[in-house]
Protein backbone atom coordinates (compact mmCIF):
# COMPACT_ATOMS: atom_id res chain seq x y z
CA UNK A 1 0.00 0.00 0.00
CA UNK A 2 1.34 2.95 -1.16
CA UNK A 3 1.39 6.02 1.15
CA UNK A 4 -0.46 9.59 -0.24
CA UNK A 5 1.69 11.55 -2.22
CA UNK A 6 0.45 14.56 -0.08
CA UNK A 7 0.92 13.05 3.30
CA UNK A 8 -1.82 11.85 5.86
CA UNK A 9 -5.60 12.30 5.00
CA UNK A 10 -7.82 11.79 8.03
CA UNK A 11 -11.12 12.73 9.47
CA UNK A 12 -10.93 16.18 11.55
CA UNK A 13 -12.87 14.99 13.92
CA UNK A 14 -10.06 12.20 14.58
CA UNK A 15 -7.20 14.69 15.23
CA UNK A 16 -8.57 16.48 17.92
CA UNK A 17 -7.88 20.23 16.35
CA UNK A 18 -10.74 22.27 15.15
CA UNK A 19 -10.64 24.86 12.03
CA UNK A 20 -8.93 27.96 12.91
CA UNK A 21 -11.97 30.40 12.69
CA UNK A 22 -14.76 28.64 14.17
CA UNK A 23 -17.03 30.61 11.97
CA UNK A 24 -15.55 29.23 9.19
CA UNK A 25 -16.47 25.73 10.24
CA UNK A 26 -19.05 24.03 7.60
CA UNK A 27 -19.51 20.37 9.53
CA UNK A 28 -23.87 19.98 10.40
CA UNK A 29 -24.37 22.48 7.13
CA UNK A 30 -26.97 21.38 4.14
CA UNK A 31 -25.34 20.03 1.09
CA UNK A 32 -26.83 21.37 -1.71
CA UNK A 33 -25.97 20.36 -5.68
CA UNK A 34 -25.97 22.64 -8.81
CA UNK A 35 -29.94 22.48 -9.15
CA UNK A 36 -30.24 23.06 -5.44
CA UNK A 37 -31.41 20.04 -4.53
CA UNK A 38 -30.24 18.95 -0.90
CA UNK A 39 -27.30 16.24 -1.02
CA UNK A 40 -27.54 15.65 2.47
CA UNK A 41 -24.88 17.08 5.81
CA UNK A 42 -21.34 17.76 5.97
CA UNK A 43 -20.70 14.91 8.56
CA UNK A 44 -16.85 15.75 8.54
CA UNK A 45 -13.97 17.35 7.06
CA UNK A 46 -11.30 15.53 5.38
CA UNK A 47 -7.23 17.29 6.35
CA UNK A 48 -4.38 17.13 4.87
CA UNK A 49 -2.15 16.97 8.44
CA UNK A 50 0.93 17.70 6.90
CA UNK A 51 -0.08 21.00 5.39
CA UNK A 52 -3.53 21.54 7.78
CA UNK A 53 -5.93 22.57 5.15
CA UNK A 54 -9.38 20.84 4.56
CA UNK A 55 -9.49 18.85 1.33
CA UNK A 56 -12.44 16.96 1.42
CA UNK A 57 -15.82 17.30 2.97
CA UNK A 58 -17.44 14.01 4.03
CA UNK A 59 -20.83 14.12 2.99
CA UNK A 60 -23.74 11.92 4.79
CA UNK A 61 -27.04 11.00 3.26
CA UNK A 62 -30.11 8.73 3.52
CA UNK A 63 -30.91 6.96 6.38
CA UNK A 64 -32.81 8.22 9.70
CA UNK A 65 -31.03 9.37 12.20
CA UNK A 66 -27.54 8.44 10.84
CA UNK A 67 -28.66 4.35 10.68
CA UNK A 68 -28.69 3.11 7.00
CA UNK A 69 -26.90 6.39 5.74
CA UNK A 70 -24.42 6.43 3.00
CA UNK A 71 -20.86 8.73 3.02
CA UNK A 72 -19.51 10.23 -0.13
CA UNK A 73 -16.39 12.62 0.00
CA UNK A 74 -16.40 15.59 -2.38
CA UNK A 75 -13.10 17.76 -3.12
CA UNK A 76 -13.31 21.35 -1.67
CA UNK A 77 -12.89 22.19 -5.18
CA UNK A 78 -16.22 21.31 -5.85
CA UNK A 79 -17.70 24.15 -3.27
CA UNK A 80 -18.90 27.35 -5.47
CA UNK A 81 -20.64 29.02 -2.04
CA UNK A 82 -21.43 29.09 1.27
CA UNK A 83 -24.35 30.68 2.99
CA UNK A 84 -25.35 30.73 6.89
CA UNK A 85 -26.52 26.54 6.80
CA UNK A 86 -25.72 25.61 3.50
CA UNK A 87 -22.87 24.37 1.34
CA UNK A 88 -23.65 24.71 -2.45
CA UNK A 89 -21.22 22.64 -4.78
CA UNK A 90 -20.67 22.33 -8.83
CA UNK A 91 -21.98 19.14 -8.82
CA UNK A 92 -25.57 17.26 -9.85
CA UNK A 93 -26.99 14.97 -7.34
CA UNK A 94 -26.64 12.36 -9.80
CA UNK A 95 -22.74 12.73 -10.43
CA UNK A 96 -22.15 12.96 -6.49
CA UNK A 97 -24.56 9.70 -6.29
CA UNK A 98 -21.94 7.37 -8.81
CA UNK A 99 -18.97 8.53 -7.22
CA UNK A 100 -16.18 6.36 -6.32
CA UNK A 101 -17.46 4.50 -2.91
CA UNK A 102 -16.04 5.87 0.24
CA UNK A 103 -14.56 3.20 2.44
CA UNK A 104 -12.29 4.07 5.63
CA UNK A 105 -10.04 1.31 4.59
CA UNK A 106 -8.89 2.78 1.35
CA UNK A 107 -8.74 6.25 2.53
CA UNK A 108 -5.02 6.42 2.90
CA UNK A 109 -4.31 4.97 -0.26
CA UNK A 110 -3.04 7.19 -3.52
CA UNK A 111 -5.32 5.54 -5.67
CA UNK A 112 -8.40 6.06 -4.36
CA UNK A 113 -8.02 9.94 -4.33
CA UNK A 114 -6.37 9.64 -7.96
CA UNK A 115 -9.36 8.17 -8.88
CA UNK A 116 -11.72 10.32 -6.52
CA UNK A 117 -10.24 13.84 -8.41
CA UNK A 118 -10.67 11.92 -11.41
CA UNK A 119 -14.32 11.21 -11.18
CA UNK A 120 -15.19 14.53 -9.81
CA UNK A 121 -12.96 16.01 -12.81
CA UNK A 122 -10.36 18.06 -10.59
CA UNK A 123 -6.74 17.85 -10.75
CA UNK A 124 -5.39 16.38 -7.17
CA UNK A 125 -3.77 19.21 -4.28
CA UNK A 126 -0.74 17.26 -5.00
CA UNK A 127 -0.14 17.91 -8.64
CA UNK A 128 2.20 19.76 -9.67
CA UNK A 129 1.15 23.19 -10.46
CA UNK A 130 -1.88 22.85 -8.25
CA UNK A 131 -3.95 26.04 -7.80
CA UNK A 132 -6.98 24.90 -6.29
CA UNK A 133 -9.82 26.99 -6.46
CA UNK A 134 -10.14 30.14 -4.08
CA UNK A 135 -12.57 29.57 -0.87
CA UNK A 136 -15.82 31.33 -1.68
CA UNK A 137 -16.76 34.64 -0.07
CA UNK A 138 -17.97 33.73 3.45
CA UNK A 139 -17.75 31.42 6.26
CA UNK A 140 -15.88 27.80 4.93
CA UNK A 141 -13.31 25.44 5.95
CA UNK A 142 -9.90 26.82 5.63
CA UNK A 143 -6.92 26.20 7.84
CA UNK A 144 -6.40 24.54 11.11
Amino acid sequence: MAEHPAGVLTRLSDTGRTVADPAQDVRGRTVRDADGSDLGTVDDLIVDRADEQVRMLRVEHGGILGIGAEVVLVPVEAVVAITGEEVRIDQSRQRVAGSPPYDPELTDQSEYYEALYGYYGYAPFWAPGYAGRPWPAGPGPGPL
